[in-house]
């Protein structure tokens, strides 16, 4: 089962501005997603985000210090949000 991953312009932007190294690892991490987006594994960390009020379908990817929010809709998987972790969740 194959999805397609798109990225939201802002998260375009935040990826844009990180080192070469970092937003090798993030690109390459997000290209995994397109054969599985829901089960962890050992070389992806997902978690179903909880307590998001009507959004069942939003996940949390851990790349290093970097997570990513996304959400699974059919065959595409909608990247919304590219942050450090020290920031925070925001939804």
């Amino acid at each position: 089962m194959s999805h397609e991953v798109r990225l939201h312009p802002n998260s375009v932007k935040f990826l844009d501005m990180l080192d070469r190294r970092v937003k090798n690892r993030i690109e390459l991490t997000l290209h995994q997603l397109e054969n599985d987006p829901i089960r962890s594994r050992p070389e992806v960390d997902i978690k179903r985000l909880k307590g998001t009020k009507g959004r069942q379908n939003l996940f949390r990817l851990r790349i290093g210090d970097y997570r990513v929010i996304y959400a699974v809709d059919e065959k595409v998987v909608w990247v919304t949000e590219i942050f450090h972790r020290g920031k925070g969740y925001r939804i």
